[in-house]
């Protein structure tokens, strides 16, 4: 995989440092093949633009290797999503700044095997998504994607936003109800 490439670094000498440093690399490399879509999938739904989600999985991966070795193994996920958090949010400050009109349209690629109308379909319900999950709050959208679209169980939810079961639970309810509400509003406009 290139980001795993990318990402490598050079072994110190030594036998102790080099074991800690191959140890090290070996749970990256891991981490980026198992985690890479997961990363990529979590930056788009928290609001990082089509065009530079791989860059900013990158720089999530790049933080993640300069941190590995002071992060026990079973804190790696918890800590991985605390990274994808901070990057989203940063990328989205940098996107507003920037003001481009752009087509996201171009990014996605075209699946030739679906009907016309249903490629349509997909991409509206698509940019429904994004428009409202982009107008929910930060804490109950990150909670929202994680149960709603990755699946996750409220128990993995609160082990990696570090949060009580009750907080996660209490979450989950509220952004039900902030989407149901965003997601209802968009609709009425799109139907005037």
């Amino acid at each position: 995989m290139v980001l795993a490439a990318r990402v490598e670094c050079s072994e110190p000498r030594g036998s102790d440092v080099s074991r800690d440093s191959a140890d090290v690399q070996r749970r990256l490399r891991r981490l980026v093949e198992d985690e890479y879509s997961f990363v990529w999938r979590s930056l788009r739904r928290l609001g990082v633009e089509p065009k530079n989600a791989e860059d900013a999985a990158q720089h999530v991966f790049i933080t993640l290797s300069n941190k590995l070795d002071k992060i026990a193994p079973q804190d790696e996920r918890r800590y991985l999503f605390g990274v994808v958090v901070r990057v989203a949010s940063n990328a989205r400050r940098s996107q507003a700044r920037l003001r481009e009109v752009d087509d996201e349209r171009a990014a996605e690629p075209l699946d030739e095997s679906m009907p016309a109308d249903a490629i349509l379909e997909k991409r509206e319900a698509r940019a429904l998504l994004d428009r409202a999950l982009g107008a929910m709050t930060e804490d109950l959208r990150v909670v929202f994607t994680l149960f709603e679209l990755e699946e996750m169980t409220l128990v993995e939810i609160a082990a990696v936003l570090d949060v009580p079961l009750g907080t996660a639970t209490s979450r989950l309810r509220r952004a039900r109800e902030q989407f149901r509400t965003v997601a209802a509003r968009m609709r009425g406009k799109a139907d005037v």
